[in-house]
């Protein structure tokens, strides 16, 4: 019984929380406490394991309600019911857009999207690349900084464009915080 009512309880958080998951928080109290699984003092303690932790706070909330309250296995049925109602959702609008994507109006949109969201991303980088030249108070050039973006760009650009080969963005972050520490410590 504590499987189903774990898989009713959390499916309809995943059906009903609009707003992203802090939105969520009080109807996953809501069923936590109509269910007596937990009192108000467990719940805050479970919003901060949940935020403390990596990935969503719904999805580690339903797992660790689910765990704490079934073992296992109440942790996949908990998981589970509360990301099936997004899942669904997404199927049946790609289901739709599959076939609106097919329209010349909407190719048309998108078309004209695609410069706008280029340039937007465009923009951000050169906002944060100068926001990370630049000490920002008086307007100086910080120049290790500025030698550490040079050398970083230097070997983003080298090995896709000499190599010929795509380069992982994890090891562009790995190759950062490695030259940050020898710069900056």
């Amino acid at each position: 019984m504590i499987y189903l009512d774990l898989l009713i309880g959390f499916f309809k958080v995943g059906l009903f929380s609009f707003g992203g998951a802090y939105a969520a928080i009080p109807l996953i109290r809501d069923v936590v406490l109509t269910h007596g699984w937990m009192n108000d003092e467990m719940v805050a303690y479970m919003v901060a394991i949940s935020e403390s932790t990596p990935g969503p706070i719904m999805v580690n909330m339903a797992t660790y309600v689910g765990s704490t309250k079934a073992g296992v296995l109440g942790a996949i049925v908990a998981t589970t019911a509360v990301v099936l109602p997004a899942f669904l959702i997404i199927i049946l609008l790609l289901a739709v857009l599959n076939k609106a994507l097919q329209s010349r109006g909407v190719q048309a949109v998108l078309g004209g999207l695609k410069p706008c969201i280029m340039g937007i991303i465009l923009a951000t980088g050169i906002y944060m690349i100068w926001g990370n030249c630049f000490i920002a108070l008086n307007k100086v050039l910080d120049v290790r900084a500025t030698i550490l973006t040079a050398a970083l760009a230097l070997i983003f650009f080298g090995v896709r464009d000499g190599l010929k080969k795509k380069f992982s963005p994890i090891l562009l972050i790995c190759i950062s915080a490695v030259l940050g520490m020898d710069v900056f410590l």
